[in-house]
């Protein structure tokens, strides 16, 4: 099984920077991606952005040139660093996490959230 933490949330204005941090730990061969989602009361879970094991990045349109994406693969970490925050970028923020192994194929893995709230 796997465990994910995730911090960084919190209370900022607009304009603001916040970085998303998240830790996977437990029992798996290899991690195949990571990312983020977000999910607004009332409205879907949607992808903010993932990050491969090769390196490759998507991103939602709603946060290109303002989010970054990275990974420490010998820590097993993925980070999100947001800036110029938005009140739209409000959300609960799910660290995601895809594991592969021989014998159990793929995996997929939710961290709790951590709120992000932007306001003046």
């Amino acid at each position: 099984q796997v465990q994910l933490v995730e911090s960084g949330g919190g209370l900022v204005q607009p304009g603001d920077t916040l970085r998303l941090s998240c830790a996977a730990s437990g029992s798996f061969f290899s991690i195949y991606d990571m990312g983020w989602f977000r999910q607004s009361p009332g409205k879907e879970r949607d992808l903010v952005a993932i990050i491969s094991n090769d390196g490759g990045t998507i991103y939602a349109d709603s946060v290109k040139g303002r989010f970054t994406i990275s990974r420490d693969t010998a820590k097993n970490t993925v980070s999100l660093q947001m800036n110029s925050l938005k009140p739209e970028d409000t959300a609960v923020y799910y660290c995601n996490v895809r594991t592969f192994s021989p014998m159990e194929g793929v995996r997929v893995y939710w961290g709790q959230g951590t709120q992000v709230t932007v306001s003046s």
